[in-house]
């Protein structure tokens, strides 16, 4: 079986903004030995319009990101994460797209869906977005908080919150809360006796619902 899914970090990503505004904050949580580990969070000054019901939804105004720094100053951060484990999201294409718009490729990095390669891509991610669907395909709704409240995860996410987030961003939809509410997701997903021995690879075909890309990763082609 190999090494199993501990053995290596994953670095789970959430940002709030679009492809018009560009990204107004990021959290990371990075996970190692199978718990939280570490994480990161700021806000970042908006690249074009900051609409009004996008700030409905994430309570982030162009007004008040104007002292902040581009997210593009944050490339040693990221570039850093994808050197040492693989990313991880909810959805991910949203947060592969996001990042893809403010530097298209990584250096040469470690190809975590084949062990022993080298890659220049982001991904491929561990995406729960696409894990839960295929594991419990009859549950309902995907969407983050009703998956959270679903396998009883948001008495721990408020705590986990209350420890890592700025106070005024303990709530969905603010990106370190949204990040560590994945990184529950997967956590508990993965401490199921039956996936415990689940492997980086294994996780990565999972996440990915394109066939061809699928069997590419399985086949150790190009992806």
């Amino acid at each position: 079986m190999g090494q199993t899914w501990t053995d290596t970090p994953i670095h789970f990503i959430d940002f709030e903004g679009n492809a018009t505004s560009g990204i107004l904050e990021f959290g990371v949580v990075t996970l190692r030995n199978g718990a939280i580990a570490e994480t990161h969070t700021r806000l970042c000054r908006p690249t074009g319009r900051v609409s009004a019901d996008d700030t409905k939804v994430h309570g982030l105004s162009a007004d008040g990101l104007t002292s902040q720094e581009y997210f593009a100053a944050e490339w040693e951060r990221f570039a850093g994460l994808r050197a040492t484990g693989p990313l991880a999201a909810h959805f991910a294409p949203a947060e592969n797209s996001l990042l893809r718009k403010v530097w298209p490729y990584p250096r040469e990095v470690p190809d975590f869906a084949r062990p022993g390669k080298i890659s220049t891509e982001w991904g491929p991610w561990i995406d729960t977005g696409r894990l839960y669907p295929q594991l419990f395909p009859q549950t309902g709704s995907f969407r983050l908080e009703d998956l959270v409240v679903r396998a009883g995860l948001q008495a721990e996410l408020e705590i986990v919150a209350r420890r890592h987030c700025p106070p005024e961003r303990r709530r969905y939809h603010a990106a370190l809360y949204d990040a560590l509410a994945g990184s529950l997701l997967l956590l508990d997903l993965l401490n199921r006796p039956e996936l415990a021995t689940a492997t980086i690879p294994w996780l990565l075909q999972m996440s990915t619902v394109d066939g061809e890309k699928r069997e590419a990763l399985q086949q150790g082609d190009l992806f």
